[in-house]
């Protein structure tokens, strides 16, 4: 039977309408049905044969589906090379070994067409629901692991091309519903690229700006974000701007709430405990939603994590009471039109706040240009910085130079 965070599942599919779908670990059909209604046709595997079997006199009357039972850790299951455009899997990664989980995704890589997907759901950390299992087989990995694995696999065809994973889309969805049985609950989007394709500025986060040995305290003896501005934290001021920044927006319980570059979640948890708001944050680091995730364990408060570009995301118009950005913007070429993008998804009467990293008004040194060029950040004085936001349409626009603060 399905229920809301099957439901929740499915949305976060990428188009498969009339493609090729391989369902990894099928069961008795949860997704099977769902799926086969508008792909083109769905393999649905699994290697309990009583359990297949199950499942396909549940949805055999789809002409689409064909069933096989298999074991996705046998060297003898196969599909063709480049031949599937959808890989699905919900709780399957979790019963495999470390080994069979790496050897798994290599094949899935070579099976997939490119631009084809891999979608998985995962429980991390422990177990979700308050009843315990005897004899548990299950690895309850940090979403790390499976960010890690999948990064790192390439692929080559017979002509000698080269192809890896990118992250589309890596969500925490059990915090969504508010549901402390499954909120460990991680959903990744992966697609099937060229190696030479430019993932540019996200890696640049991931292996220059923020790299793992820099963000986690327990990680390295030298404490680098966290150590200058406190636990969870890697923006200017940490807890302490969070919270004089957070008491000018007046937030109200069940309000919703987006932040732009949440880092490592941080200015999240305390809106989301102290407050009541449901969050939203997102980033383009993957290693900063990775490490938000594992600091979400064990809270109550409703924060969802994904990773995602903000120029790229699409939210519905009316959206959000408050879209709140801490140090993040200057990476954004093109702020006008992000700052548009914030006017439609606000509600009427809804508040944007903006902490970044500005420059004095004027030509700044040479050595300064250099710099800025060097890192890719777009710069603008606070006064200027003001006005894009007026000329997006927002009203009562207070722009505060904060350098002696700070």
């Amino acid at each position: 039977m399905f229920n809301q965070l099957d439901v929740r599942v499915l949305s976060l599919l990428p188009p498969y309408e009339g493609k090729s779908v391989v369902e990894l670990g099928a069961g008795i059909g949860r997704f099977t049905g769902e799926l086969a209604q508008k792909a083109g046709n769905v393999v649905a595997l699994d290697f309990i044969e009583s359990v297949i079997k199950k499942n396909e006199s549940i949805n055999g009357h789809r002409k689409n589906v064909k069933f096989i039972c298999a074991d996705v850790t046998s060297p003898d299951l196969n599909f063709s090379e480049g031949s599937v455009d959808l890989i699905f899997s919900n709780w399957l990664l979790m019963y495999l070994s470390d080994e069979e989980v790496e050897n798994l995704v290599e094949r899935m890589v070579k099976w997939l067409k490119v631009g084809g997907y891999i979608f998985f759901r995962e429980s991390c950390f422990h177990q979700s629901g308050d009843c315990k299992r005897k004899n548990n087989p299950t690895h309850y990995r940090k979403p790390r692991y499976y960010t890690k694995v999948f990064k790192e696999c390439h692929a080559n065809d017979d002509l000698g091309n080269s192809f890896e994973l990118s992250l589309v889309g890596c969500k925490c969805i059990g915090a969504y519903v508010r549901n402390k049985k499954n909120q460990n609950q991680i959903c990744w989007t992966w697609q099937k690229v060229a190696s030479d394709n430019d993932r540019g500025f996200q890696r640049f986060l991931d292996t220059v700006q923020y790299k793992c040995s820099g963000i986690l305290r327990y990680e390295r003896v030298i404490l680098r974000y966290e150590r200058v501005f406190g636990n969870g934290f890697v923006s200017t001021g940490g807890i302490v701007t969070t919270k004089e920044f957070v008491a000018k927006l007046d937030l109200k319980p069940e309000q919703k709430v987006l932040d732009v570059g949440c880092g490592i979640g941080g200015g999240d948890f305390y809106m989301a405990e102290n407050f009541d708001v449901h969050v939203v944050a997102i980033d383009l680091s993957i290693n900063m939603i990775s490490f938000a995730l594992e600091r979400a364990i064990g809270l109550k408060c409703a924060v969802e994590f994904e990773v995602a570009d903000c120029t790229k995301k699409i939210y519905p118009d009316n959206m959000f009471d408050v879209i709140y950005s801490r140090d993040t913007i200057l990476h954004i070429q093109d702020k006008p039109a992000l700052f548009r993008s914030f006017y439609k998804w606000l509600k009427p009467g809804g508040k944007v706040l903006i902490s970044d990293y500005c420059k004095s008004a004027g030509t700044p040194s040479l050595e300064f240009t250099e710099y800025i060029k060097q890192r890719g950040y777009d710069l603008h004085d606070v006064k200027a910085y003001g006005q894009m936001l007026r000329d997006a349409g927002f009203n009562e626009v207070v722009a505060e130079d904060r350098t002696d603060q700070v």
